[in-house]
């Protein structure tokens, strides 16, 4: 278990997934059939949860208001 997501030291306050050296945009929790954490220290992350943010919030908005 040398895989990067499986470091408490990658983690902020227990829960972030911080890695400057991993590239991965998305990777695995730390119990892999959780499904996949999102990489903090990636520009491009942040990026794709900032605009799945504002497309949900974006359609939630819009389904309220037909």
């Amino acid at each position: 278990m040398n895989e990067p997501e499986f470091d408490p030291s990658h983690y902020k306050w227990g829960i972030f997934y911080f890695n400057k050296n991993d590239k991965r945009i998305f990777p695995p929790k730390r119990i892999k059939s959780m499904g996949w954490t999102i990489n903090f220290a990636n520009p491009y992350s942040v990026l794709v949860y900032a605009l799945l943010f504002l497309a949900i919030w974006g359609l939630t908005v819009w389904i309220r208001n037909t």
